[in-house]
């Protein structure tokens, strides 16, 4: 029993340092590529319209929510503690700026343009067009990767501050026709207390988000095997993997950016 046990986990193991090191690879591969080739600007713009451009709904939708619901439950606090809705803007936009728009916003590109790009891929390994790009001469990371890698680094930070405005813009309804709070104390406690470095906070970690998130999906997608099964099963684990590294990532960024001061 104790050597079947043992047999599994040393099996788990070695799948998952053989899965590292393929991923460092590909890394390693398309950052290569991207210092010395020329980048496929098509297909760049193509994979910006379908992650960024198609994403922006729902993404100001979660976010408009989340402000809406943050500045409700601050009102609710203070008034339950002081008799008097304090600081409203100062929390909503604080927490929007530096938390709340990078993990929301990655984390809806994750479960939507993050799918279909490991779904894509995944198909195409398992219906060998990988495999005919190597046999005309072209590298499959070059081609499909680094177009989705830039697509990612370019439109996440720029969702992450369309969602900014609307989770503030969420938030200003709601402390002005439910709590009461006049358009000027809400906007005035929030410049008057934020400035570019708590921008900056938030601003940095949709880069690290976007990195992880192409990098995991393109991954995925093209170590599929199985048919059309394992496609399923890669793009749930590339959305799984997503979500996870970017729930990882946003605590040990943040520690890193408060120990440069960047608060």
């Amino acid at each position: 029993m104790i050597q079947g046990v043992m047999g599994s986990w040393g099996g788990w193991l070695l799948e998952t340092c053989e899965s590292a090191g393929q991923f460092a690879l590909m890394v390693k591969s398309a950052l290569s590529w991207l210092l010395r080739s020329r980048v496929e600007w098509r297909q760049v713009l193509l994979q910006m319209l379908r992650i960024g451009v198609q994403s922006f709904p729902v993404v100001c939708m979660t976010t408009l929510f989340t402000g809406m619901v943050l500045a409700l439950q601050t009102g609710a606090s203070s008034n339950a503690l002081l008799n008097e809705p304090f600081f409203v803007g100062t929390v909503v936009g604080f927490s929007m700026v530096m938390e709340l728009a990078p993990v929301m916003s990655a984390l809806v590109v994750s479960g939507r343009a993050g799918a279909a790009i490991a779904a894509e891929l995944g198909t195409m390994k398992v219906t060998d067009q990988i495999d005919a790009l190597y046999t005309l001469g072209t590298d499959p990371v070059r081609y499909l990767v680094i177009p989705r890698v830039l697509a990612f680094l370019v439109m996440l930070p720029i969702l992450k501050i369309m969602a900014d405005f609307t989770g503030i813009f969420g938030g200003w309804a709601i402390a002005y026709f439910k709590l009461g709070i006049p358009t000027n104390t809400y906007w005035h406690d929030i410049f008057d207390y934020m400035d570019v470095d708590n921008f900056m906070h938030g601003f940095l970690k949709s880069f690290v988000f976007a990195f992880a998130i192409s990098f995991i999906c393109c991954f995925k997608g093209l170590t599929t095997t199985g048919g059309a099964e394992g496609v399923g099963k890669s793009t749930t684990a590339a959305v799984v993997m997503s979500m996870t590294a970017v729930l990882v990532l946003d605590y040990f960024v943040t520690a890193l950016l408060v120990a440069f001061g960047i608060t």
